[in-house]
Formats: structure tokens, sequence, C-alpha cells
């Protein structure tokens, strides 16, 4: 029997995947498309998400093939009158490796992701349509291009209008805003330099304008523009918007488009018995702060692992845990998203600014089931919070990062201490604490770090931190 049914091969799906493949675990992956998608969609990468895809293996790729967010050059009626960069570029830390949001169009991150998957064996189904299923006590029997299938699990990752969600009936509460309209995709512009991004407006009407920025890998922009009603989805209107507001060049080659509407969801629930919901199925996103690939992502780097566990036998009330962290983070990234529409809808000077709140580093399980803190004088670094990397000199002397001993699918205890079913890295013994940087991120005593990165227990010895993986479980999940 398939352990686990993944409907979706968006960024979420595959993510997800992966993180159950390298597990051991049984997984297949359908997708209804009989070709994968090529447009840049999402191509924002958050610096959470970047070292998500450094644990999955495919950072160096993207890190290559992508690039910076392009600093943009403003045009009012066709004339020149500033730069500038939505957000400020950081320098990297010692807890911070990846500080900057990076770009690569989402067709391509989909394949490396993908072709992450097909090394670990497991390749996407494609043209096969979940219909139907039902649940039980033991498993989920799905419908998949007429067939009957059974699994232990099923996930739907199937966008926005989810098939796995509407089966199971949970309500999807939240606005479409039809009065706003935008026209998005793919397009070429030989006259412009493809080292910058436009923004081409009336200068009477500045906020009004049409975007073109870069893509890396070749000579497309992926452009933004509104869409009056009536109008259809075309390089003539792109070009007469362009034409409008003063711009003197010429687009050509639309390889993709598609019009969109902001569309702000979230499921009631993001599970029903051995069924699981996970990004754009969960929840949908304005693209305003580039947040919603990355939930998603980081939707499949949570239930993976949990998923995988409870295979491995332990409690199934770990799953539970799922819902109560993810559905409180999409409920706050949401609240952003939308904050920053409406300050675009309003005209604001600073709509385009983005902060380090974008940025996803901050995201935090605090408070919750997993989260327990068993230290005296509790004081920076909380459980439940992302762990942060470090430079170290590990086995032999060799320079490394906390972030590579973290790596695979295990969970690490940090400090003089031992617990079944983690690793242990102890200050040196397995590594040094190179120029003082753990102890300044984590301070004194041991920490228990999750698979996915994030604080489990902070205690001040190894009295503090349970017996066995499973204990923790146990113990604290409700």
């Amino acid at each position: 029997m398939t352990d686990v049914l993944v409907a979706g091969a968006g960024p979420t799906g595959l993510t997800l995947a992966i993180e159950l493949a390298r597990r051991g675990v049984a997984v297949r992956v359908i997708d209804r498309d009989t070709t994968p998608f090529t447009g840049s969609r999402g191509d924002g990468i958050q610096p959470r998400t970047l070292e998500v895809f450094e644990d999955l293996g495919i950072l160096p790729k993207v890190l290559r093939e992508g690039m910076l967010p392009a600093t943009i050059r403003a045009h009012f009626d066709g004339a020149f009158v500033s730069e500038q960069r939505l957000a400020d570029v950081e320098e990297a830390t010692p807890d911070v490796p990846y500080p900057n949001a990076w770009v690569l169009a989402q067709y391509r991150t989909e394949e490396l992701l993908a072709e992450r998957l097909a090394e670990l064996g497991v390749e996407v189904a494609r043209g096969a349509e979940l219909t139907g299923f039902t649940q039980d006590a033991d498993g989920v029997t799905a419908t998949v291009n007429g067939e009957q299938v059974r699994v232990r699990y099923l996930v739907g990752a199937d966008g926005g209008a989810s098939v796995v969600r509407r089966t199971l009936g949970i309500p999807f509460p939240g606005v479409t805003h039809e009065e706003i309209r935008m026209l998005l995709g793919d397009v070429e512009c030989a006259e412009l330099d493809h080292d910058y991004g436009y923004w081409f407006a009336r200068a009477d009407n500045p906020m009004d304008g049409v975007v073109l920025t870069p893509l890396p890998g070749g000579r497309k922009f992926q452009f933004g523009c509104p869409l009056p009603a009536g109008t259809d989805a075309s390089i003539e209107h792109l070009q007469a918007r362009v034409d409008e507001r003063g711009g003197t060049v010429a687009l050509h080659d639309l390889s993709w488009s598609t019009v969109w509407r902001p569309n702000i969801r979230l499921a009631d629930a993001f599970r029903d018995g051995r069924v699981f919901l996970a990004g754009d199925a969960a929840h949908v996103h304005p693209p305003t702060g580039g947040q919603g690939l990355n939930t998603g992502v980081q939707d499949g780097y949570n239930l993976g692992w949990k998923l995988a566990a409870v295979l491995a036998g332990s409690p199934e009330a770990l799953l539970g845990t799922y819902e109560t962290e993810r559905r409180a983070i999409a409920e706050e990234v949401l609240a952003l998203s939308t904050k920053l529409m409406d300050k675009h809808r309003d005209g604001d000077a600073d709509a385009h600014r983005r902060g380090s709140e974008t940025r996803q580093l901050g995201i935090s399980y605090r408070g919750g089931p997993l989260a327990v803190d068993r230290r005296a004088n509790p004081a920076g670094l909380q459980a439940g919070d992302r762990a942060p990397d470090a430079p170290v000199l590990g086995p032999g002397g060799t320079p490394a990062r906390l972030f590579e001993l973290f790596a695979g699918p295990v969970w690490t205890v940090l400090g003089d201490a031992t617990v079944a079913g983690a690793k242990t890295l102890r200050p040196g013994e397995s590594f040094v604490d190179h120029e003082g940087h753990v102890r300044a991120a984590y301070g004194a005593g041991v920490a228990l770090i999750r698979p996915d990165g994030y604080v489990a227990v902070l205690a001040d010895d190894a009295a503090g931190l349970p017996t066995t993986v499973d204990d923790l479980f146990q113990s604290s999940v409700v």
C-alpha cells in the first residue's frame, strides 16, 4: 500500500513528497495537468524558504540560477525619474546566512524540486486526476483516473480550487475583489536593460502603473498591469497600457499570462481524519509581499516529517500539531499580504517597500504544543523559534555551519545531553563553538532542534530534555 498520496505537483506538493521520500515513506504524487507549469507566477523566494531548500538539497542550483530582486527604474510620462529597491540588500550574518529574497521563475523552482524528488526515486504522475475519495479508520480510498487507489493518508496540495477540500466540505471563507483585475505574465522587451526592473506611469497618477521585472535565465520580464473589465488578456493590451503611460518600448513574445483578482481565503480546517490540506488548497494570498509560494513550501516541510514520524510509530496525536501550527501562521501571513495590498490600493508612497516582516525568518511556533522552555530564566531565543545558524569547526577541525550539521531528516540535540531518536552535537566533541557564535545565539544549556529547523525544547541542562523524541509528543501534544 502507498503510504501517502499527494494531489498536486506544485512547490507545496513537491516539498512534502521530498520530505517523505527521503525518510523512506512510500509516496505517490499526482497532478491532473499533463505537462508542467511554464510561467513565472510566484517568482519571489524568501530567506526562510532558501534555508528549507538548503536542507532539501536544491539551494546551490537555486542560487546559481536566480538573482536578487532588481532595482526598479521609475518612468513618469516617458521620462526617467528615480531608482529604488523594494528592499534593502542585507549582508549575511552568522545566524542568518541568506538574508535577502531571491528571484527565480516558479516553473524553474518546480523543476528543481521535481528533479530532487526523482533522485529519491519518485516521479510525478502527470495526467492523473483525483476525482473523489472516501476514508475510514485505516486509510483512504481515492479515485484516480477512474481507478481505486488505497493509501494511508491523502494530502490535497491541489490549489485554490482544491478537489480535496471541496470533497471534504471544508468551508473556505474570505473575499474575492472582482473590482480589481490585473494581467500578469511573461514577456520580452529588447529595448530594456535586463539588469533592471521598470515602472511606467503617468506623472499625475504615479501609483497606477505597469511594472516589468527581470526574470533570470534569459530575456524575459514578468509584467503586471491593470486589466479593465471587458478587456482581453493579450500582448496588445499590455502594449497599449505601456503606451498610455508614456512608455516608448515594444513588447513581444508573450509566453504566459493570467488574469488575477485578489482572492483572500483561509480554510476553516487543515485536516479531516486521514486527509490534509496544504498550500493554496488551505490558504490563498494576494501576491503582495511574495508570501504564497513560500507559505505553501513550509506547509509541506512541516507536515512531511510529522507524517513520516507517525508512519514510523510515533503517537498519532503528533499530526494534530500540523493544523495548530500552520493555520495560525497562514492567518498571520494573510493579514500581512492583505495589509500590503491595501497600501498599494490606497496609493501609499511606501506601498512597494518590503521589510523584514516579509522574509519569514520571524515565523515562530512559540506557545505551541511542540515548544517547551524549561529554563529558570528564559531570555533571547525562545522554544518554537527558528533555530539560528552559526559557523563552527566540525569533526577534525573542518569549517562547517550548524545548518550543515543539522541537515537531514533528523532531530538534533545541541549541548551535553542525549535524547533517543536524535543525534547529539557536543561542543568540543562533535564541533567547536567557533568564535562563540553558537553560545551567542542559543545561550547556555541545551536545545532540542526539530527536523524542520525549529527549537522544540530549551533547558538549563540535560535533566530538562525528554528521554526520547516521542516522550516530547506524549507530554506536550494536546
